[in-house]
């Protein structure tokens, strides 16, 4: 195990101290929120909460209630409403042996006297509409009518809290997407992939068995593809995608799509390996050309990413320049960070190149990270100019007004 649950329970933790006291005041006061009410019940808790209790919590207990709110003299405070306190976090302001919870919550918002309250509902974004209906239901009939009327979604506020990385986090994440090239690494050499008996099914299963041995989280299933000489990019009308090669042999194109949690942050990358044939040192020239053009396309959503631009801006101008330079591009880049498709702005999606409504309006913040995910199409000569599919995935992060990869790129294709 690369570090131990202990040591990563106590630095989870502190990263948590810090965002609460660094990061989310910040982002209130942007989106001009007074209050900030938080709850869930246990065994169905709000994304939003899950992101705030600390380590070891793996759920909320019985009904976990959070309130975050600027008081009258512009003080910042952290309260829990609760029977379970989180010491050193929040300050508990609920006594179960005076009233109730509702009592409490009632009590705690007239002292605040806000003038907007804000509640995880969204119909934008999942992670920020957290609020179950009877949660709703309960604080709405618990607010008199004075403050009811005062509530909001807080949906720039939870999207704010789950995208805004701390100094800390972006300090750490790169070493944690170098893990994930060096996992990589190791699934393309002949020690995992032995041509003529590995199947991408086996390379897969390799993969989620080596992430377990590492002590990090799956957050999605892993995928093993192959191309070469005669395949499609996809499969042919009526032909069922299982059916098609799973054999991994030499002259192969194979492709790896994984990412991981660990320290409560995602990977997400995507590499491309050749398995050279008998006499061969290296891959075919076309291929090679390929993933140039991959490493353009990078290239050019990372230099169209600037501060405050959208989504849909960012994929308009990515697409009209890399149609000037013979590109064909498809691009679906998302937020990455406490989730794998985490909270902020989506430039395209796979199904989606022209206009992604919502998501694709939401602009860029600073102190974000990305999961920079694209493909290009290419004819390979060798190939019978045969068209191959590059697609890419790295890890990147706004920092400072400026987009940078976390830990590198790939621009040279491994080779088995």
């Amino acid at each position: 195990m690369w570090m131990s649950l202990q040591k990563q329970a106590e630095l989870r933790n502190l990263w948590l101290k810090d965002r609460l006291d660094n990061v989310l005041p910040d982002i209130m006061r942007r989106d001009d929120l007074s209050m900030w009410i938080v709850s869930a019940r246990e065994y169905n808790e709000d994304p939003i909460i899950m992101s705030m209790l600390p380590e070891p919590s793996m759920n909320a207990r019985r009904r976990t209630v959070l309130v975050f709110a600027f008081d009258q003299a512009g003080q910042f405070h952290k309260m829990a409403l609760g029977r379970y306190p989180y010491e050193g976090y929040y300050e508990q302001r609920w006594d179960p042996s005076k009233e109730s919870q509702a009592d409490a919550l009632q009590r705690v918002v007239s002292e605040m006297n806000p003038e907007s309250i804000g509640l995880n509902m969204s119909a934008l974004s999942g992670l920020a509409d957290g609020l179950s209906h009877c949660e709703y239901d309960g604080i709405m009939s618990t607010l008199p009518q004075t403050y009811a009327r005062r509530v909001r979604s807080a949906e720039k506020v939870a999207v704010g809290w789950i995208e805004t990385r701390s100094k800390a986090e972006l300090t750490a994440y790169p070493m944690l997407v170098d893990m994930g090239h060096q996992l990589i690494k190791e699934l393309y050499t002949r020690d995992v992939i032995r041509p003529g008996i590995t199947t991408t099914d086996e390379a897969v299963w390799w993969l989620r068995e080596r992430m377990q041995q590492m002590g990090v989280r799956a957050w999605f299933h892993p995928t093993v593809e192959i191309q070469y000489p005669g395949s499609n990019l996809a499969p042919a009308p009526g032909m069922d995608k299982q059916a098609a090669r799973k054999l991994i042999i030499p002259g192969d194109l194979v492709h790896v799509d994984v990412g991981f949690g660990a320290l409560g942050l995602m990977t997400d990358q995507q590499q491309h390996a050749y398995v050279l044939r008998q006499g061969e040192t290296q891959a075919p020239a076309g291929l090679t050309k390929a993933l140039r053009e991959g490493n353009r396309l990078q290239e050019i959503v990372m230099e169209q990413m600037k501060l405050g631009r959208t989504g849909n801006q960012i994929l308009k101008t990515v697409r009209e320049q890399a149609f000037t330079e013979w590109i064909q591009p498809s691009v679906y880049s998302h937020p990455l960070g406490t989730h794998g498709h985490s909270a902020g702005t989506v430039i395209g999606m796979w199904d989606n190149q022209q206009n992604v409504p919502g998501l694709g309006d939401y602009p860029i913040h600073d102190n974000t990270a990305y999961s920079i995910e694209l493909n290009v199409q290419v004819t390979v000569p060798e190939w019978d100019n045969q068209y191959v599919r590059i697609a890419l995935e790295e890890d990147a992060a706004m920092i400072g007004g400026r987009m940078a990869w976390m830990s590198g790129r790939q621009t040279k294709l491994h080779l088995i």
